[in-house]
């Protein structure tokens, strides 16, 4: 049965709705950036750039680098916004865009986050990589879909059980990264550790400016959680979101974050765009 036109929705030039792309206008490798300016800091590094687009927050651009073609895309803030990106580039691989069906033999894409955050433990400085080895879903947009396949409850429940969740908020979605990719991006300079992906900036991270937040020890109680030596090393808006659904298509993720802010310790880099542009060159270098 064919998708129909109000699900699956395309552009009067056949481009699909959000991200104004047509299938040939991507690699099976992609970049996620939050910021649309950081699509050229990274596409700048490319040898060759074939195609360009943007509308709304999401620019494209498609080029090689040594060799390897490479999609970057800028994705915007939060895991609705990744909603948006993720189930969109899976119907460009995925879904008959002429007939609206999906297709028999499905393609796997290689998505891999670069971002930035800050540390929420001591010992990961700022100007620092973090690998995120699980994404932590603290806002509930993937309770939408059947995650129970892809969830680790024994490190959901520990981490209700520690920090004493509210049963007010949404059960916590704790989601692998790939291990192939994790592989392929370990190094010497990267710290590992799970990272935490709230639904805004403020009070879902604990900022208070004049509005009382629901559990405002929840910081520190990250800060604490340890599961069998597994911590919460940073907090963010986009990695759950991208494991998640990356894992439910059949895609493989990975999120690399620049730590440029230490919340545990106060500390912010002095040189952020260096620190985000070594993080670029590292992640071009091992695609």
């Amino acid at each position: 049965m064919s998708i129909k036109n109000s699900e699956l929705i395309l552009n009067p030039d056949g481009s699909i709705y959000h991200l104004n792309l047509k299938p040939e206008n991507i690699s099976n490798t992609i970049i996620f950036v939050g910021d649309q300016d950081r699509v050229e800091k990274v596409s700048k590094h490319f040898d060759h750039i074939e195609f360009k687009t943007q509308k709304r927050e999401f620019k494209t651009h498609t080029g090689t680098y040594k060799g390897n073609r490479i999609t970057v895309i800028s994705t915007g803030i939060g895991p609705d916004n990744i909603d948006i990106v993720l189930n969109e580039l899976d119907a460009l691989v995925n879904i008959d865009l002429k007939t609206r069906k999906p297709k028999e033999k499905l393609t796997s894409l290689d998505i891999i986050r670069v971002g930035t955050s800050g540390s929420l433990q001591s010992n990961i400085p700022v100007d620092s990589f973090v690998l995120s080895s699980h994404g932590l879903d603290l806002n509930g947009m993937l309770h939408a879909y059947q995650i129970q396949p892809i969830c680790d409850s024994e490190l959901e429940d520990a981490f209700i059980q520690q920090t004493n969740w509210s049963p007010l908020n949404a059960r916590p979605i704790v989601v692998k990264n790939s291990e192939v990719l994790e592989k392929r991006f370990t190094s010497e300079k990267t710290y590992s550790g799970v990272t935490a992906t709230a639904g805004g900036f403020y009070g879902p991270q604990g900022r208070v400016l004049r509005l009382p937040l629901q559990d405002a020890s929840l910081n520190k109680k990250m800060d604490a959680f340890n599961f069998e030596g597994i911590c919460i090393t940073n907090l963010e808006m986009e990695t759950s979101a991208i494991y998640g659904l990356s894992k439910l298509l059949g895609h493989r993720a990975l999120s690399l974050n620049a730590i440029i802010a230490n919340r545990a310790n106060g500390t912010f880099s002095a040189n952020p765009r260096k620190v985000v542009e070594d993080l670029i060159i590292y992640t071009l270098e091992r695609i």
